[in-house]
């Protein structure tokens, strides 16, 4: 049986939501290995003038635990 370990995450993009979702992919794959889905669980936006000017994922990020295998 594999066993998968969430952590949330917060990230930011200043192009737009799914930049901003895979920077949280990104950055998490720099700490840990076999990230393996994404989850959004919320997204918001810096306004400043009438204008986004940043967009912000809170991210859960599972990955696989070591020694496990995907089956």
């Amino acid at each position: 049986m594999s066993m998968l370990k969430v952590i949330e995450v917060l990230a930011e993009s200043d192009k737009s939501f799914d930049d901003a979702a895979q920077n949280a992919v990104t950055q998490a794959s720099a700490s840990v290995r076999n990230v393996k889905s994404v989850y959004i669980k919320e997204m918001n936006a810096a306004v400043e003038n009438g204008r986004i000017t940043s967009y912000r994922v809170n991210a859960k990020v599972s990955f696989l635990l070591d020694n496990q295998s995907a089956g």
